[in-house]
């Protein structure tokens, strides 16, 4: 099913580039001939199931992914950025024995148990021009209901949790979400999202093989290269998380200009700031539209198209799957109330990796992912997305969600973004805590923002104490880590 898709890029439209990185640029040709010398890499290396792949956002990633299915195997994207310890346990837990890597990451390799196979190491060039004449293999025929990847989540419980994502949720996802965005062969893709995260994986590697365009990856984020590479090869489609448009926003000697070729820029993954979005269309001339999903959805829920979108909320669901909003007993909440939202289509996932129980307490026996996040939909199908029960505050009593405070806090003519968490308090239990990022060149102090908040929040709600921060701990995507921001008090 997914093979399929890489052979008839090539079938079709052999010599479109179809990733660059800047230092190495493949057509679709070159993608298919890479992808079958790695597949025989894997098959000359394991006999296991299960296939490591550590690689960061680079042309030679789709063709390791492509490569391990291709000989009917399961990929395992690796997250560079953990501890080796903690990644350690993830090679051991997920049965994996082979790792394809680079060799910007041998010393993080050495702590793994297993072997690693770098590809600087492979005689890469002189295969690919001996097999020049070499004509495709067939595509594996497989069950669509196989495991066609795994995705280690890093939460804050003891044990990461692997999703298990079959072909259908992955092939389903990115067919539904091109259908429902309305994508086309000539728009462009950026990747800026690590391909361990199943944003960049399904979004920015796999739909752009599905539309037979190209993708141009940067391998490691950083804002001004963004705006160079959108400006330089004419960037139609962005996704990328809240965080990392802040960041360009925070650049000085960006051109106001750089984002004319943008067709579609959807910010997923964490919360868009009324500021970034306001801030970006008026600095770049060009809307921000939100996007939801998760890992265990493969990842695409809803999200808001040219032709869809409403300010405040992530947008419509896509083709073929449904949304439920629930109150705390399982019942059907009307439109407009909020409650947890749950999902069901043919992207929810196979389940967690050797986590029977788990799986069970978020999928239940009609198939419904309960995906532990708050919201309502509104007269016209629209979701917003107002918190996640897990981060809910219980301040005196009474449920209190982050976002809630934060959005207040973002009104401010000066804030570009705001964290909220709570601290232990001896008279209400719990007190929130905001951390603030100020505008490019603005001036703020936590009493002022207090005072501000407290002109939109009943006391309780708000904040007990504001640290006014430059920058604040991000995950590889750029998302706020919240747990971190703990250890700044």
């Amino acid at each position: 099913m997914l093979v399929d898709a890489l052979l008839d890029a090539n079938r079709r439209s052999p010599r479109t580039l179809a990733v660059s990185d800047g230092a190495t640029s493949l057509n679709y040709k070159q993608l298919t001939r890479l992808a079958m010398i790695l597949r025989d890499v894997v098959v000359e290396n394991t006999q296991r199931k299960h296939v490591g792949l550590m690689l960061p956002a680079t042309a030679v990633f789709p063709a390791a992914l492509f490569g391990t299915w291709w000989c009917e195997k399961v990929a395992v994207p690796l997250n560079f950025l953990l501890h080796g310890d903690e990644l350690a346990r993830i090679v051991e837990d997920a049965d994996i024995d082979l790792i394809l890597t680079i060799r910007p990451f041998a010393e993080l390799s050495q702590k793994l148990p297993a072997r690693t196979v770098f590809l600087e190491d492979l005689p890469i060039k002189r295969r690919m021009l001996t097999g020049v004449l070499r004509r495709p293999a067939r595509a594996p025929d497989v069950d669509p209901d196989d495991t066609a990847v795994i995705l280690f989540t890093s939460g804050t419980s003891a044990k990461p949790k692997g999703v298990m994502l079959t072909y259908r949720n992955l092939h389903s996802n990115c067919v539904d979400t091109i259908e429902s965005l309305r994508l086309l062969s000539h728009h462009s893709f950026l990747n800026v999202l690590p391909p361990f995260h199943v944003f960049g994986l399904t979004a920015n590697t796999l739909v752009p093989i599905f539309l037979r365009t190209s993708v141009h990856a940067i391998p490691r984020f950083d804002p001004l290269s963004v705006v160079r590479t959108v400006e330089r090869e004419r960037i139609a489609i962005m996704m990328a998380v809240p965080s990392m448009y802040a960041a360009i926003l925070r650049t000085k000697s960006s051109n106001p200009d750089a984002f004319r070729s943008i067709y579609l820029a959807i910010a997923g993954g964490e919360p868009l700031p009324d500021s970034v979005r306001d801030g970006f269309a008026e600095r770049f001339g060009i809307p921000l539209r939100q996007g939801y999903g998760l890992t265990e959805t493969s990842p695409i829920v809803a999200v808001s198209s040219v032709d869809a979108s409403r300010e405040g909320t992530v947008g419509r669901p896509i083709n073929n799957v449904s949304v439920r909003i629930v109150d705390a007993e399982g019942g059907d909440l009307s439109v407009g109330e909020e409650g947890e939202i749950l999902v069901s289509g043919p992207g929810v996932m196979k389940g967690y990796y050797q986590q029977p129980q788990a799986t069970a307490e978020v999928i239940d026996a009609k198939g419904w992912l309960h995906t532990g996040d708050v919201g309502r939909i509104d007269d016209d199908g629209f979701l917003a997305i107002t918190g996640r029960a897990k981060e809910m505050l219980i301040i005196g009593g009474e449920n209190v969600f982050p976002r809630e405070i934060e959005v207040v806090l973002e009104a401010h003519e000066h804030v570009l973004q705001a964290a909220v968490i709570g601290i232990a308090d001896p008279l209400r239990g719990e007190a929130p805590v905001a951390f603030v990022i100020p505008n490019k060149g603005a001036e703020l102090t936590g009493a002022e923002l207090r005072i501000f908040a407290r002109k939109s929040l009943p006391s309780f709600k708000t904040p007990k104490r504001i640290e006014i921060r430059d920058d604040l701990p991000t995950g590889p995507t750029g998302k706020i880590v919240k747990r971190k921001l703990r250890e700044l008090l």
